[in-house]
């Protein structure tokens, strides 16, 4: 029995879902297959399946879903539903469609698939063992689309909180502000970091990023992440920092290797603002969870 088909079961009369745990780049996501079941999880669900103490453990839930009629005519295979801890549904996560487009893969026994998520239709595609492809964006810097509360000027905002300073603020489906230092410092996020999140600016808050520039076609990155987690890799915090290199003119290259706590991806700039990330996806665990509350 393969990822898919372990998901796939039919849920059992006690209400205790088949999950399947992955990784990409310890970023760490829990999977169910939704597909047959109407019933939407309550947020109490999200947050316990989530938890490290009673649930899987996990920094976001993930469900596949069937596609909309629209997906569905485009060629989506499946909707991505993305789920924070606190049990907020987020538009886009890189890591999380790198690991729902391998097990759909691994489903279809495809080279590509399109996933439908909030924030659009996602080209997904094998690039190697356990290394998968996505195309995301546009990438905006429009103010409107981040949200902001006011006009700003996106290419340096107007904040500061402590050595993060003259950000780019950016959307990719989910807003970030990318900061530019000469030196990162892991310890210094947590103390600076969630000024920016919380601040009036963003009302739907915001992931900030922290970036040291390495060379023409490299960068060294780490992201406070909402709802207040500082991740050893995020995916769209890579695509829209080296958008925002190559706007400020840090990078010269189209081709940039981001280089995360936890590993390496690598982003390939495009045409329309849209971008391509490469990186790994694993596999941690299979199990059930209790379903009392999601049933």
């Amino acid at each position: 029995m393969n990822h898919m088909e372990f998901l796939s079961q039919t849920v059992p009369a006690d209400g205790h879902w088949p999950f399947v745990k992955m990784h990409g780049l310890e970023n760490y996501f829990v999977i169910l297959d939704r597909r047959e079941v109407a019933k939407p999880f309550a947020v109490e669900d999200i947050i316990r399946i989530c938890s490290t103490n009673v649930g899987a453990g996990g920094e976001q839930l993930l469900t596949i879903e069937q596609p909309s009629s629209e997906g569905r005519a485009a060629g989506a295979y499946a909707t991505m539903r993305i789920f924070n801890v606190d049990g907020k549904e987020v538009g886009a996560c890189g890591n999380a469609t790198r690991c729902m487009a391998y097990l759909l893969l691994e489903e279809t026994r495809t080279e590509e698939v399109i996933i439908e998520t909030a924030s659009g239709l996602l080209n997904c595609r094998r690039a190697g063992l356990r290394q998968i492809s996505v195309t995301l964006g546009p990438i905006s810097l429009n103010w409107q689309k981040l949200p902001t509360s006011r006009e700003i000027d996106t290419l340096h905002l107007p904040l500061k909180s402590g050595p993060l300073s003259d950000g780019v603020a950016l959307h990719i489906g989910n807003p970030h502000v990318v900061f530019f230092v000469d030196r990162l410092v892991h310890d210094d996020i947590p103390l600076f970091a969630p000024a920016i999140q919380n601040d009036p600016l963003f009302p739907e808050g915001v992931n900030v990023g922290v970036a040291e520039v390495l060379d023409a076609d490299s960068i060294r990155l780490a992201v406070w992440e909402r709802p207040g987690i500082l991740t050893k890799a995020c995916g769209t915090g890579a695509c829209v920092a080296a958008y925002a290199a190559l706007k400020r003119g840090f990078v010269s290259s189209t081709k940039v290797k981001v280089h995360l706590p936890a590993g390496e991806l690598q982003i390939e700039l495009i045409e329309n603002d849209m971008v391509v990330m490469t990186g790994p996806v694993a596999f941690c665990c299979h199990g059930y969870i209790e379903g009392r509350l999601a049933a």
